[in-house]
């Protein structure tokens, strides 16, 4: 997975009746785009670092 600053990231939930996670990249720890990211979250938001899991897909900033 690679992603660059501006990015959206989107969690889907894992279990029945989680909740849909969607948050924007805001700093991207490496310089070839691998995980960790830096992510602010649209649903509550709060700015945290994300380890991706395979839940996980990157949306290109437009």
């Amino acid at each position: 997975m690679k992603a660059h600053v501006g990015d959206r990231v989107v969690v889907e939930a894992v279990r029945f009746g989680g909740e849909r996670r969607i948050g924007i990249i805001t700093t991207v720890e490496h310089t070839d785009g691998t995980p960790p990211y830096r992510v602010h979250w649209l649903n509550d938001g709060r700015t945290t670092l994300l380890f991706p899991g395979p839940e996980t897909h990157i949306e290109p900033a437009r």
